[in-house]
Order: structure tokens, then sequence, then C-alpha cells
């Protein structure tokens, strides 16, 4: 009984969410296995001039001089693009994770911060968050990895520290609308630490707003980090980036376009999938807290009229 209960549960919950979230949501689960499971099977090569000759610029669906099978061919070296697709998988998605994640503790730090001492700390972290979104992101981030040179972590830390302005106003506004509400006041009267109020009060209430914002950051940083990777300024050849994946395929465009357009094609649904999960989250979100203030006012209507003689 309790399982098929449970069961109802998650068919009506699966019924009720908004369809984006769930075409996004396992959109990108079923790239993150395929990005674990799809290299583990990566055919062996002994990479000499021969395997290479025999292999290379097959187109998909075909099979090379040594009679192994390519679901999508292969590029100018000889690589199965199938596997080497997955591998770059791991790589711009790890790597657009990570400069997110980074972003994201970087803003709710600030965000808390300014949001609950105000004051000159407020006014400053504000002002340089809005001279950052002043500056388009690719040109900050073209001049840093220029300065640092490229690389792997180059490019995470990169994406951290310059995308970090949108998190930290949503979260420096929920500080302060939050700061308001009486429970909070009231903890503060009580002598309650500062620090503490923030953890367990404030935070959690910002978390959520903090988390969508987070989640439209993959997406745009999925794209910058295949830029940079596209210009030379991020992943380095021979590790697999959709990035310099696309840009070892423009020479082939004419005569093996497959190259360039399978991590193309690949890149945009990552991206369309990313943006749909974070406009279903933010959607779910404020219809969430609009029935929570609709529930509110009822309660308080009643309590009036309950009072009322």
């Amino acid at each position: 009984m309790t399982r098929s209960r449970n069961a109802r549960h998650m068919l009506a919950a699966l019924r009720t969410a908004d369809r984006r979230v769930l075409f996004g949501g396992i959109t990108l689960t079923a790239m993150v296995v395929l990005a674990i499971i799809v290299p583990l099977f990566a055919p062996a090569s002994t990479g000499s001039i021969g395997d290479v000759i025999a292999t290379r610029l097959v187109p998909p669906l075909g099979r090379d001089a040594l009679g192994h099978w390519h679901l999508l061919g292969t590029d100018a070296f000889g690589r199965d693009l199938f596997v080497r697709l997955w591998v770059g998988a791991r790589i711009s998605l790890a790597v657009a994770v990570a400069g997110s994640a980074l972003s994201g503790v970087i803003g709710i730090a600030l965000g808390a911060v300014a949001g609950w001492r105000a004051g000159w700390f407020d006014r400053v972290i504000s002002a340089a968050g809005d001279a950052l979104l002043a500056i388009p992101r690719l040109v900050l981030l073209l001049v840093i990895a220029a300065l640092w040179g490229p690389g792997l972590w180059v490019v995470i830390v990169v994406l951290g520290l310059t995308g970090w302005m949108a998190v930290m106003r949503l979260v420096r506004a929920e500080v302060q609308q939050v700061r308001q509400q009486s429970y909070v006041e009231g903890a503060d009267a009580l002598g309650v630490p500062s620090w503490r109020v923030l953890a367990r009060h404030v935070l959690p209430n910002a978390v959520g707003s903090a988390t969508v914002a987070i989640t439209l950051g993959v997406g745009n940083a999925i794209v910058l980090e295949s830029g940079l990777s596209f210009l030379g300024l991020g992943v380095q050849p021979p590790t697999a980036s959709w990035g310099n994946m696309i840009a070892g395929g423009r020479e082939w465009l004419l005569t093996a376009p497959w190259i360039a357009l399978t991590p193309g094609l690949l890149l945009i649904a990552t991206v369309v999938a990313c943006t749909m999960l974070g406009e279903g989250l933010s959607e779910s979100r404020t219809t969430s807290v609009r029935d929570d203030d609709t529930r509110t006012i009822n309660l308080s209507d009643r309590g009036r009229l309950r009072a009322a003689p």
C-alpha cells in the first residue's frame, strides 16, 4: 500500500510539474549519464599513422578501412566523434558547473553581507556589480584569460569571477526583504548573533532565487567556455571540449561538416535545456510564493472576521 501510494504521489507530482523543468532536467540528466558512461567504452587505438589514415574522415553511420562502425563518423585524426563528443561533454559541463558554482558562492556571500549590513559595504559592492554588468562578459573573459594564459582551471576561475553579479543582486534583495520580517527583528532584539540569524533564518529564504540564477548561468557558462576554447584561450587540445572540437572542424566544413556540426548541435541542445530548466524553476518559485501570500492573506481575513463582533 505504501509503495503504491508513493507511486501515485510521484505520478501526480510529474503531472503538475512544469514541463520545462521536466524536459530540462531529463535532458541534462541524460547528458551527464552519457558523458560518464560512453568514454568508458572508447575503442582502443594504437595511434599509428596507418590507423589514422584508415579511420580518418569517416562519415556518420559509416565504416572505416579496418571494419569499425562509427555512429557520428570520425575526425581528421581518425578519432570516433561519438566518443569524443561525450568526452568533451565531461569537460564542458564540468567547467560550466564549477564556474557557475563558484560565481554562486561569491554572489551569495557578497549579497548576504551587503543586504544585511547595508551602509558603505552595500554601496561599494552594488557599484562594483553595476560596473561589471555594464561591460560585456565575453570581453572580461577574453582580457583575463589573455593575461593569465589558457588552461582548464583558468577558465573556471574566470567564469566564477565574472558571473557573480546577478546572484548577488537577487540575494541582496531577498535578504533586505527578509530582514524586515518580525521574527528576524525579534531574534535581533533578543541578542541572537547576527551570523546565526543570517545563516539559519535569512539565507535559506534567499537560496531559492540564487539556485534559479545559477541554473540559468550554467547555460551561459557553457557558451562562454566554448567560445574561449574556440579562440584558443580555454581548454587546449588534445583535451576534448566542444569549443575546440568546433574550432578543429572549421577547415573541414565543406568536405566533412559533421566534425563541427555535432558538437555545435549538442551545445545548442544543452543551452536550451539549461534555459528551460531555469525558467521553469523560476516560474514554479514565483507561483509558490504567490500561493503562500494568498494563503497568508486568507488566514488574516479569517482572523479579522472571527474577531469582529
